[in-house]
């Protein structure tokens, strides 16, 4: 049973009604992801990453620490150069 029905435009654009909106979580500027699945083509939200991915992104600059309180004195230098006035 469909949810609801869109339109396709004459330049390939449509809308994406209020509730598959609410279902995907999706707004102004969200990203959506086509992927075809065999007969069907499946839409998706974008942008998830794994939690390895994101920690990846965010340290992967920085060096390794083993220590508990090295690691907080890490954590107290990232923090305060990223929120250092300039």
């Amino acid at each position: 049973m469909a949810i609801a029905h869109s339109r396709l435009t004459a330049q390939g654009q449509i809308s994406i009604p209020a509730e598959v909106r609410k279902r995907l979580g999706v707004g102004p500027g969200s990203l959506l992801e086509w992927h075809d699945d065999g007969e069907q083509i499946v839409v998706r939200r974008a942008g998830r990453y794994s939690s390895a991915e994101v920690h990846q992104a965010l340290f992967a600059k920085t060096p390794s620490v083993k220590d508990a309180d090295d690691k907080k004195a890490a954590i107290r230098k990232y923090i305060r150069k990223k929120h250092t006035r300039k």
